[in-house]
Parts: C-alpha cells; structure tokens; sequence
C-alpha cells in the first residue's frame, strides 16, 4: 500500500508530486530541495567569491523573481559574502513591460534590494521595442530585442561597476536553446548554450544561469506555494518566436519522459565540435563602435539600430551582401 506521507521526510502529508522527480513530498521538504539543489549547483560550479558585485537580470517574471528570492535567501543562509542588485531593461512595450516593471520595484521593495533600470529608448536613439515592430512587423522582433536586451543588461552592469550578471534561464529553456540549434543546423552555438557560465576576455561581464538544472514547472510550484510576486503575462510579440515550436516539443517530451529536459542538456554537454567546426568559428573581438563584445568588427546591435535608423531593416539579419557592405563603411556609432 502506498504511503500516505512525505516521501523524504516521512512525517508530514504531501502536497505536491515533483515534476523534476514524481517524488510525493510536502512543501517543507520542497523548499529544502528545490533551494538546496541551486545553493549546490553554485558551489560546485564557483560561480561567485566572496566581495563580488552579482547584477540579477529582472524581468518581474517567475523565473526572475524567484531568483531574486532565492539568491538573497542563500546569500544570507550559506553566507556567501556577495553584493546583490536588481537590474531590469524597459523595453517599452506599452501594456506589458511598464506593468512588470511596477512588480519589480515591490520586489525591490520587499527584498531590500538596490535596483536600476534602463531603457532602450535611452540606449538606442529613441528606439522603443513599440517602435521597432511598427518599423519591422512581427517577424523578426525578437531578435532585436534579445540583441538590444543582452547589451543593454551590459551596459546597466558597468555603470555600477558590476561583471558578473545571473539569469533567470531554467532547464526548459536551455533544453529549448539546444533544441533549436539542432532544428536550425547551428551546431557551433551547442557549446555554449549549455555552459553554466559564458564569458569572453572582450566581455565586459560574465554570465551565469543557476537555475540550469531547475525545472520550469518546479519554479512555478515553488512561487506558488512561497506567495511570490510576480508578473505572468505574456510578451505581446513573443507568439511569432521561433522559439514556441521548441518549446511545445518540449513540453511533449516532458509528458512522455519527465527526465527529458535534463536528458537534452546532458546530451548537449556531451556535444564536441570537429576541429573542422572549430577553425571555422569566428574569434570573439569588440565592436568598433560602442566597443562592446563582437564576432564581426560591428556588432549585431549596431548593426540592426544602423538598419532601423537607415531604413534597411535586413541589416543584421543573416549574413547578406548589404549587411557586408556595412561592415566595411563607419557610419555613425550607436549612442553609448
């Protein structure tokens, strides 16, 4: 006969089966677990050191905002000596990004966290996300957006003399990253879609996922059941993303075989690149322009705000001859 307690601690009725492992425990035993996992996966992976200023990528999100949680939570249990900072990106997308803007200032509130937001109207001649998709439609939007976001957290980071940025990205998602490379060809990104920890030496921060091997589903449970605040609407342009159709697939597997999502990352750790691949990857230098990380000697992020100001907006899209043209010109540089 089935126990009718906690599968861990054997006392308590469970209140949950965890998706990560069908276990049947209580949410006791679900704190304890679901922290002590990414406090392990911190250490193990060295991620931080003692004195060192993190910048918490906040999006007001669940991932985010359980993140932010959960770090200054194990900062002040295990001691870790690290500053903490709340950075978020206004993207201005009116109806969706100013609300969850107004949920990570309570977080910042409730977690006695300094915060700073910046903006891409600021960043980038006045260029709002808004703006861009009544430029460009739908196709293709969030690509600027991941583009403008990723340099625009780097940005945030050095003006409070930050290096070291954490993310909120799951299991799922990198599951999902691996998924795409292999559905698009681009076995070159399989490398670093799956490192705990990116950094170049022409990068102004390192990157760090602590939640790479923390199911999706599990953070949900766990914002849930601590009375979280977050925001969970959708993006309003995320549906045309690429990125839907992994996921779905994903969340297909995920029924059949729960251990897939952790199966795919494993699989796309075990991945090496034929030398043949190697020589042909580009060597990471910085853009001539803003000066920030870059495979070419203009970054995609001057590229595509060059587009947007010019009305070419292919450029940065692809690898096409307009895009080499450019390459080779010294228009103006994005504003700094």
């Amino acid at each position: 006969m089935r126990s009718k307690l906690c599968e861990l601690c054997d006392t308590n009725r469970p209140a949950l089966v965890r998706p990560k492992t069908g276990q049947r425990i209580c949410k006791d035993c679900f704190y304890y677990v679901f922290e002590t996992e990414i406090h392990n996966v911190m250490t193990e992976n060295k991620l931080f050191h003692r004195g060192e200023k993190v910048g918490i990528g906040a999006s007001g999100g669940k991932d985010s905002t359980v993140l932010a949680y959960v770090m200054k939570l194990l900062n002040e249990r295990y001691d870790y000596g690290i500053e903490l900072y709340l950075i978020s990106v206004d993207e201005g997308i009116r109806g969706y990004r100013d609300d969850s803007l107004a949920t990570v200032k309570r977080n910042q509130q409730q977690y006695a966290l300094p915060m700073t937001v910046v903006s891409y109207e600021d960043l980038y001649d006045g260029w709002t996300m808004d703006n861009v998709v009544a430029r460009i439609g739908l196709k293709n939007n969030c690509t600027y957006c991941g583009v403008f976001r990723r340099q625009a957290l780097d940005r945030a980071a050095l003006n409070l003399d930050i290096h070291h940025l954490v993310t909120g990205h799951n299991a799922d998602d990198i599951a999902e990253t691996v998924l795409m490379n292999l559905l698009r060809g681009d076995v070159a990104r399989l490398p670093r879609s799956t490192e705990i920890t990116t950094q170049s030496d022409t990068s102004p921060t390192k990157r760090s996922k602590p939640f790479k091997y923390t199911y999706e589903k599990e953070i949900v449970l766990y914002a849930h059941y601590k009375k979280l605040d977050y925001f969970s609407t959708e993006c309003t342009y995320s549906p045309e993303a690429f990125r839907g159709t992994a996921r779905a697939m994903i969340k297909q597997l995920e029924c059949i075989r729960p251990s897939s999502i952790l199966d795919i990352i494993y699989s796309g750790e075990a991945m090496q690149l034929s030398d043949t691949v190697q020589e042909k990857l580009p060597q990471q230098t910085q853009c001539e322009r803003c000066g920030f990380i870059s495979s070419n000697r203009i970054c995609k992020a001057c590229m595509l705000l060059e587009g947007l100001n010019t009305g070419i907006t292919g450029l940065g899209l692809g690898s096409d001859r307009k895009t080499r043209k450019l390459q080779s010109q010294t228009p103006e540089c994005a504003k700094g």
